[in-house]
């Protein structure tokens, strides 16, 4: 019986992560929420996640190191003392970077300041301390695959190649995330265990909802530089497209395949979009 521990499955592909694997009732998925109450009262209202068992929901705010303490201890009552997935989806995301270079950013050097500190606590600092706390379940696992959820925004030929200045501190945390995902596998390639950082594509998840009309001008021209990486770029792809790509990607990497601790899209390549 497989078993997943997916972080961030409250709202999005982290919702949409549990939903898919979920419904396989061989697989136990246990997902992680800062507000429990409310996450079991939509997976309840849910018309295909309700009266699902294999489903378990446990409060954790991943920056918290005693919330992953005690995640880990209840995982490994409800799996026995072992692991086979962790999916490191919960990020922070902020609306300072999305649409303003780094340079107007230095212009607000506190709110810099506190954005990209609150970046790297969430991003960057809680995923070394959910590794490091659920590898002695994973090691006892017979998966062992560990993934953290990337962008392709981190990539830096990307970036420079096409001059993309939006979501700079946010793609740096997650740029710093994929070297995590890289120290680890090279500490625990030799143990079987798969780290591997995928980006899940440009998905629609509400995140420019509530841009003002020069933000959306804005976005605009960054859309006409992905139409240019991409001329088959048809815009955002849903949580459900996402996932489906990523759960594919995951099931065909593999440590002998040379997988551990690279950084792939989607699609299981360098095609971020």
């Amino acid at each position: 019986m497989p078993s997943y521990l997916i972080t961030g499955v409250s709202r999005g592909i982290g919702y949409e992560f549990l939903r898919q694997y979920s419904s396989d009732p061989n697989n136990t998925v246990i997902g992680l929420v800062r507000d429990k109450p409310a996450t079991d009262k939509k997976v309840a209202e849910d018309p295909d996640l309700k009266g699902r068992s294999n489903i378990h929901i446990l409060e954790a705010d991943v920056a918290k190191y005693n919330d992953l303490q005690n995640a880990a201890a209840h995982t490994a009552n409800i799996t026995g003392g072992s692991l086979d997935y962790i999916i490191a989806n919960a990020a922070f995301l902020t609306q300072f970077d999305a649409y303003d270079p780094i340079g107007k950013l230095g212009e607000q050097p506190e709110e810099l300041t506190k954005t990209l500190s609150d970046l790297f606590e969430v991003n960057v600092i809680a995923n070394v301390h959910l590794f490091n706390l659920f590898l002695p379940l994973i090691l006892k696992g017979n998966a062992k695959k560990v993934i953290a959820i990337s962008t392709g925004l981190a990539d830096p030929d990307f970036t420079s190649k096409y001059d993309l200045t939006t979501g700079s501190l946010y793609s740096a945390s997650k740029a710093a995330l994929n070297m995590i995902v890289a120290k680890f596998s090279a500490q625990y390639k030799a143990d079987g265990v798969l780290f591997l950082a995928i980006s899940p594509g440009l998905v629609d998840v509400g995140h420019y909802d509530n841009a003002t009309p020069e933000q959306l001008q804005g976005f605009g021209g960054l859309v006409a530089k992905f139409l240019e990486y991409a001329p088959h770029f048809k815009g955002p792809i849903t949580p459900e497209q996402s996932v489906t790509a990523v759960r594919k990607v995951i099931a065909e990497a593999s440590v002998e395949k040379g997988n551990g601790g690279a950084f792939l899209s989607h699609l299981g390549n360098k095609q971020w979009f």
